[in-house]
């Protein structure tokens, strides 16, 4: 599978995770009939344990870039995005400009054409705070 597939599985357990689910990869084949390739299952378990191990973490640096606003206040589906992208942002090879891409194009098919600057703008901010301290 490709990433951005296995990202956007990734970012619906987060979103389960929120609500008070468990977040395991066996939740993508009852819920979307997704079943990973171990690379992609290796890359969501990473991702999904992360982002529960360090939210606190990811939500400061969200909330730090927040204008207007509160954690509290967004929309669930767009905190879960931020989360993962910010998360593979800190703790990933992934390239920043390649996650923020990846997570407006989420917010696009899962939020809403009006998040997509907002999310967009939220972690462009976090991303060069994190090259200003590189």
């Amino acid at each position: 599978m490709a990433r951005p597939i296995a990202r956007e599985a990734a970012m619906q357990l987060v979103f389960e995770q929120i609500f008070g689910g468990v977040g395991e990869t066996e939740t993508l084949v009852d819920l979307i009939d997704y079943r990973p390739n171990d690379n992609d299952r290796s890359y969501i378990d990473m991702v999904v344990a992360g982002v529960h191990e360090h939210e606190k973490e990811l939500d400061e640096e969200i909330a730090a870039c927040l204008r207007g606003w509160t954690i509290e206040r967004l929309s669930r589906v767009d905190l879960a995005i931020l989360r993962l992208a910010v998360f593979e942002m800190k703790y990933s090879e992934i390239p920043a400009a390649v996650s923020i891409n990846e997570a407006v194009e989420l917010t696009r098919k899962y939020s809403s054409e009006q998040s997509c600057p907002f999310v967009n703008g939220v972690l462009g901010t976090i991303s060069r705070k994190m090259a200003a301290k590189a």
